[in-house]
């Protein structure tokens, strides 16, 4: 009688403790911060406005009348505008105190990654991005061997995270983000062994009027795309290769067809590896012959270069300048047609021991995408994985404590949600013939 006694004791314990750790994660991110509102910043705004479960948004720009727009499409009591310099992070730092939010999204271009991750680490304030801190390439052999990684810095500073408890949620965008949940899924539910996983993005999607408009950041491309690819595998771990490598391809769904695809440095693929027992994970994008030739014209002519250089007394970057001569992207989205379309390519061995190859993908029409939320279709496919995210932890069903990938966590419940925010996941048959038992 003792015992049981005990054991009811303990069980009733146990269930409170459970319950205050769920109503703890549900109060998490009641309050958001989203620095940056660009594109995809604006698109938060806009998907997070149709859920309740948000109870005040802070949009911040380096501009205040852009997030003022972004504010005031929304038409959203819950949803405000404030100034910051993402740069600085002595700036970051007053604005979180000022804001005082649960949770930081980054929606800024990677450059600005760490100034906002290490300052929600010094205020003890939860983070989500959805592009990791930057690389930078082995000194002697960039071409071979790693140097510092994509997320290597964040990575590295897990144990404070953990140790504050609070959370890092990194590459929760839709590369990374979506695409590593689809392959978690596939780990959990499809295979067996899993020979390769290869992200794949691919499009084919034209803007009307211009001969060049890139449908996102070409700083961001650029820096993805001219960089060695990063590659896994197996018994060897992380390597580099040229840019541009491995060449393939690929016909993508829905009316997309056939696009060049080639391997380049992509935060998955630090990410993966961690997380799902793979041989080889490598990141192909879909960018074109037009596209590849004109990303390495960029290279050639010295474009690409972030290191600022003297123009009539003036220092500029050569990329930044290509970048403010560029349209924005996300207004674009009028003169946009056709759609995007991320997923994972996974071949190995079905639960049955059998050979299996399937392409997971989710594709997103920019017709769509503008008239249901006047978002061009690559923002709002980025923009909506961050905000499925925070619901989750908000639910308590995602848990994340220290710096953690989205492939940390359950897949399903963020599969189910996709469909509640609009838009769908699909899994393809592919050429299984090759794969070896």
């Amino acid at each position: 009688m003792i015992t049981t006694d005990k054991t009811c004791v303990n069980l009733a314990l146990n269930y409170c403790c459970d319950r205050l750790l769920i109503i703890r994660l549900e109060l998490i991110v009641m309050k958001a911060l989203v620095i940056g509102a660009g594109g995809v910043g604006r698109a938060i705004a806009n998907i997070a406005s149709r859920r309740s479960f948000i109870e005040s948004m802070v949009i911040a720009d380096r501009t205040l009348a852009r997030a003022e727009e972004a504010v005031a499409r929304v038409k959203d009591p819950r949803f405000s505008a404030a100034m910051v310099n993402a740069a600085e992070l002595e700036d970051v730092r007053e604005l979180i105190r000022k804001a005082d939010p649960d949770v930081v999204i980054n929606a800024v271009d990677p450059r600005f990654v760490m100034p906002i991750f290490l300052a929600c680490e010094i205020e003890n304030t939860n983070y989500v991005d959805m592009a990791m801190s930057l690389s930078r390439k082995h000194p002697h052999y960039p071409y071979t061997e790693t140097g510092v990684k994509l997320g290597d810095e964040q990575f590295a500073r897990d144990f404070n995270w953990d140790e504050r408890k609070i959370f890092a949620l990194i590459g929760m965008g839709v590369e990374p983000g979506m695409s590593d949940i689809f392959a978690k899924y596939a780990s959990e539910h499809m295979f067996s062994r899993i020979d390769s996983c290869t992200i794949l993005d691919g499009s084919n999607l034209r803007v009307e009027g211009y001969d060049f408009a890139p449908s996102f950041s070409i700083w961001t491309t650029i820096e993805e795309c001219l960089n060695p690819p990063l590659v896994w595998e197996d018994g060897r771990g992380w390597y580099t290769t040229t840019p541009f490598s491995e060449l393939e391809i690929f016909d993508f769904p829905e009316g997309i067809g056939p696009v060049e695809c080639v391997n380049v440095e992509h935060e998955e693929v630090v990410l993966i590896p961690q997380k799902i027992d793979a041989k080889k994970v490598n990141f192909k994008y879909g960018l074109g012959a037009e596209f590849i030739t004109i990303l390495k014209t960029i290279n050639m002519l010295g474009m690409d270069r972030k290191e600022t250089v003297e123009v009539q007394g003036v220092s500029v970057s050569p990329r930044d300048l290509l970048t403010a001569s560029l349209p924005d992207p996300a207004t674009l989205g009028e003169r946009m047609r056709g759609k995007t379309c991320a997923g994972a390519l996974v071949k190995g061995l079905d639960k049955e021991g059998n050979p299996k190859a399937v392409y997971i993908y989710n594709v997103v029409d920019n017709a769509w995408s503008m008239k249901e939320f006047g978002d061009q279709a690559v923002v709002w496919q980025t923009a909506i994985n961050p905000v499925i995210a925070l619901e989750l932890i908000h639910k308590g069903i995602w848990k994340p404590q220290g710096v953690n990938g989205p492939e940390w966590f359950e897949s399903k419940p963020f599969l189910d949600l996709l469909e509640e925010y609009g838009t769908s996941w699909h899994i393809r048959e592919e050429d299984a013939s090759g794969i070896v038992k």
